[in-house]
């Protein structure tokens, strides 16, 4: 193999958060492959899985965004799709008719319990070399840089 005549001249604070987007890029890309086998994509289990553990099954698209991080645009597509393969049902809000509500069905939990063992194997294939006290810390890390605020790029100036 030939020598790469790259050099990372970045500071270790970027090096260290490009790491963390290469293993959750990583991450993801196996998991959606092991997901497809049940036909599903990966922000589509995480639906489910948000679902899953929502009082009674259920949620606003509003806040299964805020949780997954993703645009209510996206969310649309997505959702439609899981409710012609019969993964959730979606409904108006009783409370408010602006708002739509999902709710996961027994086909849902079906395939996240068919899912469950394999995904579990995934996970741990990443993380067994690593102590509880290990992963407790990095989890620890990892959510102390996400409550930071958005940091705006002040290029205006």
């Amino acid at each position: 193999m030939a020598k790469s005549n790259f050099t990372n001249d970045r500071s270790i604070d970027e090096r260290v958060l490009m790491a963390i987007v290469r293993v959750a890029e990583r991450f993801k890309k196996e998991s959606a492959a092991l997901f497809k086998n049940f036909n599903l994509t990966f922000p589509q289990y995480n639906v489910l899985r948000v679902l899953d553990a929502s009082e009674n099954g259920q949620n606003t698209v509003r806040d299964i965004n805020r949780i997954m991080l993703v645009s209510g645009a996206n969310m649309t597509g997505i959702t439609k799709r899981m409710e012609k393969t019969g993964f959730i049902i979606r409904t108006n809000d009783p409370n408010d008719d602006r708002l739509k509500r999902l709710e996961i069905t027994e086909k849902g939990r079906r395939v996240l319990s068919d899912i469950a063992d394999w995904n579990d194997r995934l996970v741990n294939a990443f993380l067994e070399n690593y102590s509880t006290p290990k992963k407790i810390e990095l989890l620890t890390i990892l959510n102390d840089i996400l409550k930071k605020e958005t940091i705006v790029n002040d290029t205006d100036n």
